[in-house]
């Protein structure tokens, strides 16, 4: 084989398919019932990971493998919530490893989106706040979405409107509130993540609020609140008195 002209991709692939040299069975089968007979800590955050490749990796030591994405990405939600390309070219890994952990992730993002469907949003406001952690708050750019209300504060449609920041620029009041008439939606929250981690507003955060809520009640449709996401936590600007 001319290793010189094998590509990137190439090579992944070939990691995938490489055959186990130094996890054996016996290993595989204790961990299988670690995590089948324990409880929530049975497993380490590596070999969580290292389970997960195992099914998409099956005859090779996938222990450093996991690891080291851990050590690139900076923990298992950060693995998690990692762009698919960048998973793929990881050393050791291929599309076939990056799609097993990306199932994962939308499996766990469906699951927490069912605590806040077909029901009162603001009756169930813990499980909003975990969907929207586990969809935002290891984001490695700032994502702006509004999540709007039917009259019995209901979702009627969680929609994306900006992959950056949070501004004028990307964000308009009148077409938040448009959007709104358009679902026949009766409120709305809004909802964008802080990659820095610290979910304390900032001026810009505070205006645009303001805007929003402006506009929404000249045409008789409430801004809950406005909600920030980072991996310290959550802020509710309406908490802080600022909505």
């Amino acid at each position: 084989m001319d290793w010189q002209s094998t590509s990137v991709e190439g090579i992944a692939r070939l990691a995938d398919e490489t055959p186990e040299t130094s996890n054996g069975s016996g290993h595989r089968a204790r961990l299988r019932a670690r995590l089948l007979n324990g409880g929530d800590g049975a497993l380490a955050d590596y070999e969580m990971l290292e389970y997960l490749l195992m099914t998409a990796i099956p005859r090779r030591d996938v222990k450093p493998l996991a690891k080291s994405l851990l050590t690139r990405f900076g923990g298992l939600a950060a693995v998690f919530n990692a762009d698919p390309t960048a998973l793929a070219k990881h050393p050791g890994m291929g599309e076939t490893s990056a799609a097993a952990i990306k199932i994962v992730a939308l499996a766990t993002r469906r699951l927490a989106r069912t605590g806040v469907q077909d029901q009162p949003v603001l009756a169930s406001w813990q499980a909003l706040i975990d969907y929207l952690t586990v969809d935002m708050a290891h984001l490695n750019h700032e994502r702006v979405r509004v999540l709007y209300l039917d009259t019995r504060n209901r979702l009627v449609s969680d929609e994306l409107l900006s992959e950056g920041s949070l501004d004028e620029a990307a964000i308009h009041p009148r077409e938040v509130v448009k959007k709104a008439l358009d679902l026949g939606a009766a409120a709305l929250i809004m909802v964008h993540n802080h990659p820095s981690g610290s979910p304390e507003p900032s001026r810009a955060d505070i205006q645009i609020t303001n805007k929003i809520a402006e506009a929404a009640r000249l045409l008789g449709i409430t801004l809950h609140d406005h909600v920030i996401i980072g991996k310290e936590g959550h802020v509710s600007l309406r908490a802080k008195g600022l909505v």
